[in-house]
């Protein structure tokens, strides 16, 4: 891939173009299901800047590639014949976030409550992120019912909700400084 010009003047009536070439309106589900794995991709590099554990940090690389991959799977439409077989999510990717989940989360504190966001600044840009990839997957669970979709985009970004939950934990000292939920406490 090669981009030469940023502009292309292409969307300025209000379509975008899908990986196959197909023009679809710029509030479309699908144009919106892409935005909202941007914005997730976006607020991940933004907790990056705050955190210094080096597994914590090479693992949402990674993440932060796939959700490129997750991307160009909706800019091709499962419904689509193309004579080149799409980028598709790979039941693989979601077991790797599962078993970096499970790594993760062996290492936590029990909850003994519902975890407020906060604690330590990388915790909390963290869980900033989870909530904008649970709109992602909001999005995309809107497009899947109206579209057929790869059913493992949408697992993919179910997952990595739960591991940026995880995450955010292990960087409150294991879960240590988490700030829990005490229900009714101002009333």
């Amino acid at each position: 891939m090669r981009l030469d010009r940023i502009y292309t003047r292409g969307g300025d009536a209000g379509l975008t173009s899908l990986g196959d070439g197909t023009r679809l309106p710029k509030f479309h589900p699908r144009v919106a299901a892409m935005g909202g794995l941007d914005e997730s991709n976006a607020t991940i590099g933004l907790a990056l800047l705050h955190i210094e554990d080096v597994a914590v940090r090479d693992l949402l690389g990674i993440v932060q590639n796939d959700l490129f991959d997750v991307g160009a799977d909706l800019a091709r439409p499962e419904d689509r014949q193309e004579k080149k077989p799409p980028l598709r999510v790979t039941a693989d990717q979601v077991t790797g976030l599962e078993r970096a989940i499970d790594k993760f989360n062996q290492a936590l504190q029990p909850l003994t409550s519902f975890v407020l966001p906060g604690g330590s600044t990388a915790s909390a840009y963290l869980h900033f992120a989870r909530g904008v990839t649970r709109r992602a997957e909001r999005d995309i669970a809107a497009l899947a019912s109206s579209e057929p979709i790869n059913p493992e985009a949408l697992k993919y970004v179910n997952r990595l909700s739960d591991l940026l939950f995880v995450l955010a934990r292990y960087l409150n000292e294991r879960g240590a400084s988490d700030l829990l939920w005490k229900p009714g406490v101002n009333r």
